[in-house]
């Protein structure tokens, strides 16, 4: 029993203390990584995404671990079964090297603070709203989730824009660019919070605002991912604490070599749904929760790959990639926060130079306030 422990115990080590991570890195390093790693972790979901079963996406990619991007249902005919929502293609407007919306809308994002007059004030829904409704009504070519087409009718019918927004628990990181204009975390965390204004639904508000803290602590407090998690769990409510709380206890069963989870093929897959509840969604096929966008699913899971993988970006988002199901909404959370602890230069140059917003956004994301700056000496 003592040597099950102190195996475990030392697996634990093993993956909290960082072989690379912040050391010798500069603060516009981690702002780059935290903003690209978002946006390349999504890219390689667009094939897969709503994908709901982790055998058909290792089947349809030849038995391997994805290895680039790959367009809309690519190798699985054009299409992934969103189950509850049926087979077709999601990201009908979407090429390989693209995003899914959840990387689109880190764009948006990046777009309305990078066209602020005011470089450095705080995010505000008067600014916000008019270039967020412009770009997903004429520049949109993926999936619009119905929080969001709620909130356009919720705009045609005159609703104030204190009142925006519906009840999803759906998590979505929208903030990744914010890292590149504020130093303080409560503006981050605002901005994270105001930026997913689709959202009224505290859970989905406070899921956002923790990946957005433990970005934070990472760049600008020198903390690990582990250690900003635990920090930020601490500083959270108790809903926030026990969804941490579930995805560190799978990550340790996970690792741990005496348990029959960690001896399984599809390990992440089955460690995701392990963890959560069956969500009818009032379809024919109800769903786990740990693989769709309920924010009960998607915190605890991308806390789950975050430690596990903590030491190497490439294998996070590959393995949370070819997991499946709502893989996009985990994906920006994931790629924030070890973009964000290994830098840019973690990210794979040649999927960085494949994906399509690189040399498109890499101007506007350098215009922001900490990067604009002596270009790389804060």
């Amino acid at each position: 029993m003592k040597s099950s422990i102190l195996a475990v115990a030392t697996l634990c080590l093993a993956h909290t203390v960082p072989s690379r991570g912040s050391e010798g890195l500069t603060t516009p390093d981690q702002i780059r990584g935290a903003f690209w790693g978002a946006l390349v972790a999504d890219a390689l979901c667009l094939g897969s995404h709503y994908e709901y079963d982790a055998k058909v996406i290792k089947k349809a990619y030849g038995g391997k671990t994805i290895s680039t991007f790959m367009a809309p249902g690519e190798r699985m005919g054009g299409t992934t079964h969103g189950v509850g929502w049926g087979r077709r293609n999601y990201h009908p407007g979407q090429k390989k090297g693209d995003q899914t919306d959840y990387g689109e809308y880190n764009i948006v994002m990046l777009e309305y603070l990078a066209g602020r007059k005011d470089k450095t004030g705080r995010v505000d829904l008067e600014s916000l709203v008019p270039v967020w409704r412009e770009q997903v009504t004429h520049n949109w070519g993926c999936w619009l989730c119905s929080q969001s087409k709620h909130t356009l009718n919720q705009l045609r019918q005159g609703t104030p824009y204190s009142r925006l927004g519906g009840n999803s628990n759906a998590m979505g990181m929208r903030s990744a660019a914010a890292h590149a204009v504020f130093e303080d975390e409560e503006s981050v965390a605002h901005a994270a919070r105001t930026m997913l204004f689709t959202h009224r639904n505290e859970h989905a508000l406070s899921g956002t605002e923790f990946f957005a803290r433990v970005a934070h602590k990472i760049i600008h407090g020198g903390l690990n991912p582990r250690e900003a998690i635990d920090a930020t769990a601490r500083q959270s409510s108790s809903w926030i604490q026990m969804q941490v709380k579930k995805g560190i206890a799978k990550f340790e069963e996970a690792i741990n070599p005496d348990s029959s989870l960690s001896k399984e093929e599809f390990v992440d897959d089955l460690a995701m749904t392990s963890m959560a509840r069956l969500w009818d969604v009032g379809k024919t096929e109800p769903i786990k929760v740990g693989k769709a966008s309920p924010t009960e699913g998607t915190l605890p899971s991308s806390v789950y790959i975050i430690l596990k993988y903590m030491n190497d970006y490439d294998a996070a988002v590959k393995a949370n990639a070819m997991v499946g199901g709502d893989n996009a909404s985990r994906s920006v959370s994931i790629g924030l926060v070890l973009g964000a602890f290994h830098g840019v230069g973690a990210i794979d140059a040649k999927l960085l130079g494949k994906l399509n917003a690189y040399d498109k956004y890499r101007t506007k994301l350098d215009s922001l306030p900490l990067l604009a700056r002596g270009r790389g000496e804060l």
